[in-house]
């Protein structure tokens, strides 16, 4: 059987953008629609909630810095109205503009690659045809150099092997599995997040989907190890969280948020079912001193007093107080409450049995508590506010999210995780820079160019001193 058919477009979704709900009035959508919407187009080429959909515009956060995704809409002037079905394919699965330039890594044309012909062509036909034309341009990338040469990412995809060919249809397994694999490979692109990479940004293999940093953010372990990854996790609780965000375990923020808000909560129940068939195969892989499992840790016994917490605040400002405990309390505690266990009804989660405070890592909780958590499912929009720099609400200084996230670490989650300033810098900053993106230093690539300079001198002196030395002989 072809994946093409497993992927058959009769699926009753209602478009992501259609503020009527689904269950009113359910209509048939087309093949190509429904392939955009397990690809998630609209999480990158749709610039927020107010963006115009699939015009591009959003701010992709990369080492080198910004990318910005393009319009994809049909318009000719600004988007790729003009382009042909073979254009459209060089663009979607080896990352080639019609003109021949080369688009940047943050396109997931590593995944796409492996796209069946037929569902590239679906793709085409409903851009080109149900998609709306937006004639505005979306700004333009503009990262230091070398990054800015888009000519040399044609001998990074030979270096780091950037290629693949169309899904091969494994016989050696059942339908579903090959369809939870198309979609979490392929069209879904999870391991786009969840697989590390190596010194030249590529794929980890070695380590599929065993957990990576992404930005600001953490995309934890998805193999099915019990401790390190999901092999803890029900059915039940995966096929929850991935349509909703929400289980007893986790709440997804970041970049898990946009996936499901955008993409995976509209997929059939089938397709998410055939999607934890294929991530239950996937080989588990540990986390070196991992012993429990992210949402097993239960808290524990807790020293602080809040009227002692009050007092201490009233013997200071909130503004400049960092002890931890009297901050949960002023920004924390009213949802979350005082004991970390949230309310009743689960609306505000437990910070106990959370994976986001079970991390070693606890880049995700400092980054919800920065730029806060925004999620919309159904008729349901979860919401915590920032306190970053930038917060409405309260903002709070690095050191002060250091000093609150640590207390939750200690009381809430993961004791042997710590918090520090620095680490708050860091994830503010974008995350953990990467070695390759030190060629954007001067100083940097000074050096590198003089000894690249260097080199050339002493290989043509080398030569030079050869031939005299053969020369001498001969006379």
């Amino acid at each position: 059987m072809a994946i093409v058919s497993l992927l058959a477009g009769t699926s009753v979704l209602a478009q992501p953008t259609d503020p009527t709900p689904a269950s009113a009035h359910r209509p048939s959508i087309s093949r190509g629609h429904y392939l955009a919407i397990a690809a998630d187009c609209a999480a990158c080429h749709t610039n927020g909630r107010n963006g115009q959909f699939l015009a591009g515009g959003y701010a992709i956060s990369s080492p080198m810095g910004n990318i910005y995704s393009t319009n994809i809409t049909p318009s000719k002037t600004y988007g790729i109205g003009n382009y042909t079905l073979e254009q459209f394919s060089q663009a979607l699965r080896h990352g080639i503009r019609a003109d021949g330039a080369q688009l940047y890594p943050a396109m997931p044309y590593d995944a796409y690659n492996r796209l069946t012909d037929e569902d590239v062509k679906s793709l085409y036909v409903y851009i080109m045809t149900e998609v709306k034309p937006v004639d505005a341009p979306s700004p333009r990338t503009q990262l230091p150099f070398p990054f800015s040469v888009r000519a040399s990412l044609g001998i990074w995809k030979i270096a780091a092997r950037i290629e693949g060919k169309p899904y091969v249809f494994d016989h050696t397994h059942n339908d579903d599995w090959n369809r939870g694999r198309y979609l979490v490979d392929e069209l879904a692109h999870c391991g786009e997040c969840h697989t590390p990479r190596n010194f030249l940004l590529a794929p980890n293999q070695s380590a599929y989907l065993a957990g990576a940093d992404i930005g600001s953010w953490r995309a934890p372990n998805i193999t099915n190890d019990p401790q390190s990854g999901i092999g803890g996790w029900s059915d039940r609780d995966l096929f929850q969280y991935l349509k909703t965000g929400k289980t007893l375990h986790a709440r997804a923020a970041g970049p898990m948020a946009e996936a499901i808000e955008h993409s995976l909560q509209y997929l059939p129940d089938s397709d998410i079912s055939a999607m934890i068939t294929y991530l239950r195969s996937v080989p588990a892989k540990t986390e070196a001193g991992q012993t429990i499992a992210n949402f097993a840790h239960t808290g524990r016994p807790s020293s602080y007093n809040v009227s002692d917490a009050n007092t201490r605040r009233s013997n200071s400002t909130l503004s400049n107080t960092a002890d931890g405990a009297v901050l949960y309390e002023a920004v924390c505690s009213s949802c979350h409450q005082s004991d970390g266990k949230g309310s009743s009804d689960g609306y505000y989660p437990s910070l106990i049995g959370n994976t986001t405070t079970g991390q070693f890592n606890p880049n995700d909780l400092i980054a919800s508590i920065l730029y806060g958590v925004d999620r919309t499912t159904g008729d349901h929009e979860i919401l915590m506010p920032a306190f970053g720099p930038d917060s409405l609400v309260q903002p709070l200084t690095d050191e002060q999210i250091a000093a609150v996230a640590d207390y939750v670490l200690s009381h809430f989650g993961n004791a042997q995780a710590t918090v520090s300033v620095d680490a708050v810098k860091q994830v503010r900053a974008g995350g953990k820079q990467v070695p390759i993106a030190k060629l954007a230093n001067p100083g940097v690539m000074f050096l590198l160019g003089a000894g690249g300079v260097l080199g050339v001198v002493l290989v043509i002196g080398g030569l030079w001193w050869l031939i005299s030395r053969r020369q001498k002989r001969s006379t």
